[in-house]
């Protein structure tokens, strides 16, 4: 395999300052291409923001890494010979100019084509290169707040919105240009022509939250309606910005951000889960240890042990009350998984449509989907009497645990020796037969 990067033979003009272009400039030049940052001859402003000496600071350095810095006044009379040069030799130029200021050097790209067909020309604005806020500058603060993403984000100081630590609507403007710059350069090998590619900030901060950009009019109208009504009178009355932020309405499963996709505090620190899929959940279930949460069920006066006790038919105590799930609990049996709920609701459903049914559970092996080393469990019921016989090779263990007569209670696989699942599982009891 070729150790060339990507971009090697590849030479980019950056006229870049502070985030969004100098990152972009970087991700490039990590990528093998030269990069010739063109800055001011006091240096460009980033490596004044707190600087440790030699006209460099931290922020300079982050984002400016693998270049060669070029000096230049462009604005002397010279200044446009030593461009013309550059760009001759250049396959890309990056800008985050002030509105007006490319147009005012000549490094538009409707001024630069004409005269060098190949270079692809980049650039970040803060509202978009069109549209009626084109004209106006802005930075990654402002543009959080005018998008939204500073009051999405939640944070707060002094009961009014904030940003986080990281610019992050900078370095997402960054990302979507060095994809833009790639792309162009990708479809330069097939037409021998460049283009331009323009990103601004507003799209980077729209695109961080994309995952609230879909509005249903038949589910979302009303309330949104009711919200901007009430949001007027809030603003207007002074609720605190957290109860404002508190009462937006969001598409967010509650179940899912109540459990599995939170931060919970444990002895020593703070513990982040998110599982998404219900493979993970049940997962994180049998990870740690779920029990049910019972006590409206007891306030209610139904019978509860681990869970709430209910016959084969899922009845409770209260004859006119049925359980079902991850709360109930049956011949001391609590399953807070998938298939045994599957089974349950099966039997409840045609209960509840007037036709009696006893609920039974199957053998139901489980698998560990670990890539290593996938694993399938099908543990012997609690205080069944035998002992386990372990087969191991090079690939693979099988453990079968099996009574007196050799007769299968339960089995645990991994390896190769997960293909004899589909062997074993019709052998086992089941877990709560059928009457």
């Amino acid at each position: 395999m070729s150790d060339e990067r990507p971009f090697a033979g590849v030479t980019v003009l950056e006229f870049g300052h502070f985030i969004a272009v100098p990152w972009a400039g970087q991700v490039l030049a990590d990528g093998g291409a030269h990069v010739i940052k063109v800055e001011p001859l006091e240096g460009e402003p980033s490596r004044h923001i707190a600087p440790i000496g030699g006209g460099e600071s931290r922020h300079f350095l982050i984002r400016n890494r693998g270049k060669h810095a070029l000096p230049l006044d462009l604005r002397h009379p010279h200044a446009r010979e030593i461009l013309d040069a550059l760009l001759a030799r250049a396959d890309v130029v990056l800008a985050n100019m002030r509105p007006g200021l490319a147009a005012e050097l000549g490094l538009e790209y409707d001024q630069l084509a004409p005269r060098f067909p190949r270079l692809v020309v980049g650039t970040v604005t803060a509202f978009g290169a069109k549209g009626p806020d084109a004209a106006l500058a802005g930075m990654d603060y402002v543009v959080q707040a005018r998008s939204g993403l500073m009051v999405t984000g939640g944070r707060t100081k002094d009961d009014l919105p904030a940003t986080g630590e990281s610019p992050i609507a900078d370095y997402m403007a960054a990302a979507l240009l060095a994809f833009g710059v790639a792309s162009a350069l990708f479809q330069r090998e097939r037409t021998g022509r460049g283009s331009r590619v323009d990103t601004s900030l507003l799209l980077a901060a729209l695109a961080l939250q994309n995952n609230l950009m879909v509005r249903v009019d038949g589910l979302d109208a009303a309330r949104h309606e009711t919200f901007r009504d009430w949001l007027a009178s809030a603003r207007s009355g002074g609720v605190p910005f957290a109860e404002q932020v508190e009462r937006m309405p969001r598409n967010r499963v509650v179940s899912s951000q109540a459990i599995y996709t939170r931060t919970y505090a444990t002895k020593d620190a703070a513990l982040a889960i998110a599982c998404g899929s219900p493979s993970l959940r049940r997962k994180f279930m049998a990870a740690v240890g779920l029990k049910s949460r019972t006590d409206l069920a007891r306030g209610a006066g139904l019978k509860v042990n681990r869970g709430i006790v209910v016959n084969r038919n899922l009845q409770t105590s209260d004859a006119d009350i049925y359980a079902l799930g991850d709360c109930m609990e049956i011949e001391g049996l609590v399953m807070p998984y998938v298939m045994p709920i599957m089974h349950a609701s099966r039997a409840l459903g045609a209960t509840l449509a007037g036709k009696p049914t006893a609920v039974s559970f199957p053998a139901m092996p489980v698998m560990v989907k670990t890539p290593a080393c996938p694993t399938i469990v099908s543990p012997p019921a609690p205080g069944a009497a035998g002992e386990w016989k372990v087969e191991q090779t090079a690939d693979g263990v099988k453990s079968l645990y099996v009574d007196a007569s050799g007769k299968l209670l339960g089995f645990a696989l991994n390896g190769t020796a997960t293909a004899e699942r589909a062997k074993l599982a019709p052998q086992l009891p089941p877990v709560l037969a059928a009457t």
